[in-house]
């Protein structure tokens, strides 16, 4: 795993997820069909700012009752510790129902919080959602009511949640709209060609605003689009 730049983080944190999205598809062109999720989320806190951090992955199932005691130190220890810090907890639940009981509510958000965690991006459930940490972002599969026989079997291998692969230590980027990995030697250049992005799109919103767009103004925003690279 490979820590990006303080400010070249600050700045991603300041992109929405789409636009990080279509900065990868220029700077980094094998990533434009993998990397992010392709089922939608039940996201707990639409009016939160991005989050961003270095994945710590981890595996879960519910419907049965586990076959040995959980290792909780070892894995709470693993959230702290295990990896740079801001970190967002990338969740598979293995289970033939996915999402059958859920691992995140009240108590957890909290705690993995206050651990550095920023939030989850998993296929499983949710829950607790007006009682949860309210800075702590969570993109689930579903919202569920209970937590069933709920425990963690193992963490920091190679993930897939909802199409998405992470493997451990992995800077991922979410949102309201989704999650997606940024290759680390990619973040600055991401940086770069939003900020051109930002600027293309700038000017053909701009012109569609305006009284009187019809095609003639188009053409001309096209134009100058073309002309920021």
């Amino acid at each position: 795993m490979t820590e990006i730049a303080q400010d070249t983080f600050n700045a991603l944190l300041k992109l929405d997820t789409p636009t990080v999205c279509n900065a990868l598809e220029v700077v980094s062109p094998d990533r434009r069909a993998q990397g992010f999720n392709v089922r939608p989320f039940v996201c707990a806190h639409p009016a939160l700012p991005p989050i961003l951090g270095y994945a710590r992955t981890v595996r879960i199932r519910s419907t049965h009752k586990p076959y040995r005691p959980q290792d909780s130190d070892g894995y709470y220890s693993y959230i702290a510790e295990g990896g740079p810090i801001p970190s967002i907890a990338i969740v598979q639940d293995i289970d033939e129902i996915p999402g059958y009981g859920a691992l995140w509510g009240e108590v957890n958000t909290n705690v993995h919080y206050g651990l550095g965690c920023q939030g989850v991006v998993t296929n499983g459930s949710i829950r607790d959602i007006p009682d949860s940490q309210p800075k702590f972002q969570m993109l689930g599969g579903m919202i569920n009511p209970s937590h069933a026989w709920i425990n963690v079997l193992d963490w920091g291998m190679t993930v897939n949640v909802h199409g998405m692969e992470v493997s451990d230590g992995d800077l991922v980027h979410a949102d309201m709209h989704g999650a997606v990995v940024i290759p680390s030697d990619a973040a600055a250049a991401v940086v770069e060609e939003a900020k051109k992005i930002i600027a293309r799109e700038h000017i053909i919103i701009s012109a569609a605003k305006e009284p009187g767009f019809n095609m003639e103004k188009l053409r001309a925003a096209w134009k100058g689009m073309a002309e920021i690279h």
